[in-house]
């Protein structure tokens, strides 16, 4: 944050699984951060920006920035109380015609539940696995590890996406606000989109990672 250009007013720790955010959200509010933001996840970050919402932080100009929120959270939270906040993501399923495709199908096999960047993750990691197995002939784990990395992945996640040699997936990282109750026109149709950022500038160069692996060959 301080290397991007930003200020760091102040940070609060708060314990895990508590139902009461409201002395620090208090403090946050007082310090007039522009933004706020959440280092936490699941029922903690619903809870959080639920009590923000009956401060009015968000109305008072500050912004909430999740670390980690998942679609399912706006849901349960509702428009109303979760607009503005600001997240990164890495799957959206209307972002092309090819994620609404994929989650239409998705959806017809979960009940209609939407899909998070977790399941639309783990399908991608699943499928290319499924490709590179037929394509090397063989149920080898390193013959196929070896295929993965050799082939780009191609799906409804990726687009001509490489594996780098230490495991990671370049694949995009998305800002996205959640849109208020008048901007969605759909169910699900919770975000817009803020800025797009290419995987070799969405995770760390791979010298810095220091992967044990790589360190031993």
């Amino acid at each position: 944050m301080v290397a991007g250009g930003g200020k760091v007013l102040g940070s609060v720790k708060v314990p895990l699984n508590t139902n009461d955010f409201s002395s620090a959200l208090l403090q946050a509010q007082a310090s007039k951060a522009k933004v706020i933001g959440l280092a936490n996840a699941g029922t903690d970050t619903i809870n959080a920006i639920k009590q923000s919402a009956e401060f009015g932080i968000v109305r008072g100009g500050q912004r909430l920035a999740g670390l980690l929120v998942f679609i399912t959270d706006v849901q349960a939270l509702g428009l109303q109380t979760a607009q503005g906040l600001v997240i990164t993501n890495s799957f959206y399923w209307d972002l092309t015609d090819r994620t609404r495709a994929w989650t239409q199908r998705y959806m017809a096999q979960s009940e209609g539940r939407v899909p998070t960047m977790i399941h639309a993750g783990t399908y991608s990691g699943v499928l290319h696995y499924l490709r590179a197995a037929k394509a090397a002939n063989s149920t080898d784990p390193k013959v196929i590890a070896a295929k993965m990395h050799e082939m780009p992945i191609n799906d409804m996640y990726n687009d001509d996406v490489r594996i780098r040699p230490d495991g990671r997936v370049l694949h995009k990282m998305f800002l996205m606000q959640v849109k208020s109750p008048a901007e969605s026109k759909v169910k699900y149709d919770d975000y817009k989109i803020l800025a797009e950022t290419p995987g070799d500038q969405a995770f760390r160069p791979m010298e810095e990672g220091h992967c044990p692996y790589l360190e031993k060959k």
